[in-house]
């Protein structure tokens, strides 16, 4: 009797997934990782559920009703990203692919731009340039590198935390050429670099 009635238990819930449907799909990101987006899901204007992406990115919404859905997805320094009129249809999981894909929030970053400059002031392309992160303890790490572009200029993007960064700058023929720049906050801090040859 009592495994009668666990059968019975377990027909209803198998009946009811069919019932209700989803949808899948994985967030690409112009910077970082794609894990930790969440993905709020709404009928009209109200919220009726949300998840979070997994290392790769991807995220899966499941017993939905049958109707139409938007999606919100977010994650601190990157743009907010929107889809609407999501079709759920009963016992089917919609995929979205991986073209969801989140810019970075402008506002919410720290910009180090600059330039780089020979002894008589015009600017030298092709220069080295790194970006070290200075430790409290004093212990510099490397964090990036780049090449100025055809102007002399580069730019790095930065998370808008409180922190010490020292830029460097080495051409092929000259000595290298440091700067220290204090970040703190989201904003465009501007600095120039004029190496001299060796």
């Amino acid at each position: 009797m009592l495994l009668m009635i666990a059968i019975f238990a377990v027909v209803p819930a198998v009946a009811q997934d069919k019932s209700t449907g989803g949808f899948k799909g994985k967030v690409r990101v112009e910077v970082g990782t794609p894990v930790g987006v969440t993905v709020v899901v709404r009928q009209a204007e109200r919220e009726v559920g949300r998840v979070v992406t997994d290392k790769n990115g991807e995220f899966n919404v499941a017993r939905l009703k049958p109707g139409l859905y938007g999606v919100t997805l977010r994650k601190p320094g990157l743009s907010v990203g929107t889809i609407e009129n999501i079709e759920v249809k009963a016992g089917k999981t919609r995929s979205l692919g991986d073209r969801l894909i989140l810019t970075i929030d402008e506002g919410s970053i720290a910009f180090i731009k600059g330039s780089v400059f020979d002894p008589t002031g015009r600017s030298v392309p092709n220069v080295r340039v790194e970006l070290f992160r200075i430790e409290t303890d004093g212990n510099v790490k490397k964090i990036d590198g780049r090449v100025t572009n055809e102007i002399g200029s580069f730019v790095f993007r930065l998370t808008p935390d409180v922190a010490k960064y020292r830029v460097t700058a080495k051409g092929k023929d000259s000595e290298p050429v440091s700067q220290d720049v204090e970040v703190d906050g989201a904003a465009v801090y501007r600095i120039a670099l004029a190496i001299t040859a060796k």
